[in-house]
């Protein structure tokens, strides 16, 4: 029988599926894999003083701010899908989130809505951050899930582990190896009866809507989104998390991204469609 853990963590419930064929040894990797979530969650909470992102975003406007090789791996990837998808994916949207109300009335007040990540700094020698504008704010919510997932994933491998399912919320889904008897894992892209299913093997879904929070004005999370839907496949969570939020808000996926691997399907509010080119 399939072994599950689950852990609350960066808002939602993290679930791990592993064979169950040796389940002292896979649960003592499953939860290792689960404490390193938590404490990517610890590290990239936006809202807790003590984490390495409130740190950042509080010191890199002044100085160059040193990071540990894997947070700056992970500005990287924002770094890079940012420049590739015309800025539509932006991890240092956190002044316009403010500024458009999603954070509270003061800090509408006293934010800046102007600045993104063309303003943010990386020294990949020093491997440090440093923000080069006034009002730039580090929000990390559109790419944590799927680090976090990739983290724990190489975790279980490092542990000898080659087949386990784990997602973060069911929104972001990472796949290692496939089911006992299966091609794949299949994972339903929305719970609607008849919805497209995608077969994963060694490869992550995510899946980005333009729903939940919203602001006084009724506006969704997702600034400028063209989309109600967008899912995308790649080859680590990582990418997936981001591309999803992109295509969320390009509509299309640019060549770049496709040269990386990264597929998607859009639903711009009549059901899911293959995208073109």
């Amino acid at each position: 029988m399939p072994l599950r853990l689950a852990l609350a963590a960066m808002g939602t419930r993290f679930e791990l599926v592993l064979p169950g064929l040796d389940e002292t040894r896979e649960r003592a990797a499953g939860e290792a894999a689960l404490d390193e979530v938590a404490l990517w969650d610890a590290r990239l909470s936006l809202f807790a003083r003590d984490s390495l992102l409130a740190h950042v975003n509080r010191e890199a406007g002044q100085r160059a701010v040193r990071v540990d090789p894997q947070t700056f791996a992970l500005l990287e990837t924002c770094a890079r899908v940012f420049a590739e998808s015309g800025g539509a994916f932006d991890a240092a949207l956190g002044g316009a989130m403010a500024a458009a109300g999603f954070r509270g009335e003061a800090a509408r007040e006293e934010a800046r809505a102007d600045v993104g990540f063309a303003a943010v700094e990386l020294d990949r020698e020093a491997h440090s951050v440093r923000f080069t504008a006034p009002g730039v704010q580090l929000d990390l919510g559109g790419i944590a899930k799927g680090f976090a997932l990739d983290r724990a994933g190489e975790l279980l491998r490092e542990a000898g582990l080659e087949t386990a399912l784990l997602h973060g919320g069911t929104s972001t889904v990472l796949a290692l190896g496939a089911p006992p008897g299966g091609e794949g894992w299949r994972v339903a892209l929305d719970e609607a009866p008849g919805a497209p299913r995608a077969v994963l093997r060694d490869r992550a879904l995510s899946v980005s809507a333009q729903h939940g929070r919203r602001n006084a004005r009724g506006e969704g999370h997702v600034l400028g989104a063209r989309l109600a839907r967008a899912a995308v496949q790649a080859p680590d969570a990582t990418l997936a998390d981001a591309w999803s939020t992109a295509l969320l808000v390009l509509g299309r996926l640019p060549a770049a991204a496709r040269a990386a691997g990264v597929e998607g399907l859009a639903d711009a509010g009549t059901g899911w469609r293959e995208l073109e080119g």
